[in-house]
């Protein structure tokens, strides 16, 4: 069964912090670029971060730089996104997502992320509220 699990989401004051993982199963990530994305109400699915299966490099939209950050364990074929001083804003579903990654840089530009043809996951809620 191929298939990306999230987990990790739920209720955090803001200021908090949150991790999210997501799980791989049927195939391996290590050949992967992962990203993680969100949809909040109202608003399109957008891209915040991706990491490469070439060199592990990774891309993090300007609203969230500084305060997420992706990383992989291709031991345990997951993925992570840890997301520090989180805000109202950041209030979204949280999806990963992974493509085939060989001669192309999957990443970028980022903005295209939303439109990969890969596998993705069924999300998972994060609410930043008081």
């Amino acid at each position: 069964q191929l298939q990306l699990v999230e987990s990790g989401g739920g209720l955090v004051q803001p200021g908090g912090s949150l991790r999210l993982s997501c799980a791989a199963s049927g195939f391996t990530l290590d050949s992967y670029a992962i990203a993680w994305l969100r949809q909040a109400p109202g608003k399109e699915r957008e891209a915040v971060t991706c990491i490469t299966s070439s060199d592990g490099s990774t891309y993090t939209a300007n609203s969230v730089k500084g305060r997420f950050t992706i990383s992989r364990d291709n031991v345990k074929n997951t993925v992570y996104l840890q997301m520090n001083s989180l805000k109202p804003e950041d209030t979204a579903v949280y999806y990963c997502a992974a493509v085939r990654e060989g001669l192309f840089r999957r990443c970028v530009p980022l903005s295209r992320v939303p439109t990969w043809e890969g596998y993705w996951g069924q999300g998972t809620q994060v609410t930043v509220s008081s």
